[in-house]
């Protein structure tokens, strides 16, 4: 039976970020997933973006992957956040953090080629791809993991197991791990556009009576959209001719571009809050989605798994210095402990301002527009929102801040 010191079931973006931050801290490691994370696609028009908060750049920084990313990362430089059909608005720019940019846009076919290629360089990993945990069982000592493969099934044996397997984590359910879950009759549909006029590197996040919008600077002049509709209406806005889906998308979104002059390949998913009650159990700990899956209103999902990783990675490396067992309860709660702040901070805002500017109340309409123009005159108030949408608020682990592990 092979053994490891961490098993990590997933092998996406979180999953391969974690097992790039563990490589070269003395721990052998198992990956097991279910779908090659390297995308091996050629550059096009259609490349799906991840915005990352300059929380996740750090991060990226501390694993020695920034470089690899930067060519294909278009800065943020200023974020304009407005209300369809009323006066209030909040502008958020780099020069009030003294900072290079707020965020990063990349395409994410970079993102996963980058981490593959990284994963494919730990010599103290082993990857089981394509492959998926059956069933595990525990000991007082280790977890053993059964995992279905090419030929068979093998058996494989841990200190810790990590679940970076999801919102649908099969480990969650088979731990049992209780999560309250909420439809937001909502679908996100994403796509790339070319507006007439630069986007000079502004991020917008428009809000409308349907839900967000947010228009995302890209390479080439292009930029992301991510459009959030009624899921009533998904079907009806997909079916739109190219010509038909920028009438409506210029129609929500207004003319700050310009004209929107082209559209590539649309794609819509339906939208949900996912929040597990747990994050670790002897043994067990979970990341990323398999603990919170968000509305991607303010693009803080992938982040947020990025600050698991880097704060998990910190608590491992710290208690195998110490001489602790990794898969400890005790060890594994320091994370728990850690991340609950971040992650009940994180969810209240993303779902706050998904709900709060769809309520068709007038009155709630002038107040959205009097809080935000006030928001946006209070400096001290808005820099704590930008820090908390960059990862740099609370207690930031080692990777954040710059310093290596």
């Amino acid at each position: 039976m092979p053994q490891y010191d961490v098993i990590i079931s997933g092998g996406g973006m979180v999953g391969a970020s974690l097992a790039c931050a563990l490589s070269g801290k003395g721990l052998r490691i198992a990956q097991v997933e279910a779908v090659e994370l390297q995308t091996r696609a050629a550059p096009g028009y259609d490349d799906r973006a991840i915005a990352l908060a300059y929380g996740a750049r750090r991060i990226f920084e501390g694993l020695q992957l920034w470089d690899s990313l930067a060519a294909e990362a278009t800065p943020i430089h200023h974020i304009h956040v407005s209300d369809r059909g009323r006066f209030g608005m909040v502008h958020m720019d780099r020069a009030e953090e003294g900072l290079p940019a707020l965020g990063y846009v990349v395409p994410a076919r970079v993102i996963g080629d980058v981490l593959s290629a990284a994963v494919s360089q730990i010599g103290e990993l082993d990857s089981y791809c394509p492959a998926t945990v059956t069933s595990v069982s525990q000991t007082d000592a280790a977890i053993n993991v059964d995992v279905a493969c090419q030929g068979g099934t093998t058996t494989l044996s841990g200190a810790l197991l990590v679940a970076a397997d999801g919102a649908d984590s099969p480990l969650r359910e088979q731990f049992a791990i209780e999560h309250v879950e909420s439809d937001y009759r909502q679908s996100a549909i994403v796509t790339n556009i070319t507006p007439q006029l630069a986007h000079n590197n502004i991020a917008y996040e428009r809000f409308t009576d349907s839900g967000p919008m947010a228009l995302l600077p890209m390479t080439g002049q292009r930029c992301a959209v991510v459009w959030t509709v009624d899921s009533s209406r998904v079907d009806e806005v997909m079916a739109l001719d190219d010509a038909g889906f920028l009438a409506a998308l210029q129609e929500r979104f207004g003319y700050r571009l310009g004209r929107l002059d082209r559209v590539g390949r649309r794609q819509a998913w339906p939208l949900r809050l996912v929040q597990a009650k747990e994050s670790v159990r002897e043994r067990l700990a979970l990341i990323g989605n398999a603990i919170h899956t968000l509305h991607p209103v303010a693009g803080q999902g992938f982040n947020l798994g990025a600050r698991d990783v880097a704060v998990l990675a910190e608590v491992l490396v710290d208690a195998l210095q110490a001489g602790e067992d990794p898969g400890s309860l005790a060890v594994l709660s320091r994370y728990g402990d850690w991340r609950k702040r971040d992650h009940r901070n994180v969810a209240v805002f993303t779902d706050g301002l998904a709900r709060m500017f769809t309520l068709p109340l007038p009155a709630l309409g002038v107040a959205r527009s009097v809080g935000m123009t006030a928001f946006d005159l209070l400096p001290p108030a808005k820099r704590l929102l930008t820090r908390l949408t960059m990862g740099r608020s609370g207690r930031t682990p080692r990777l954040v801040r710059g310093l290596p592990l």
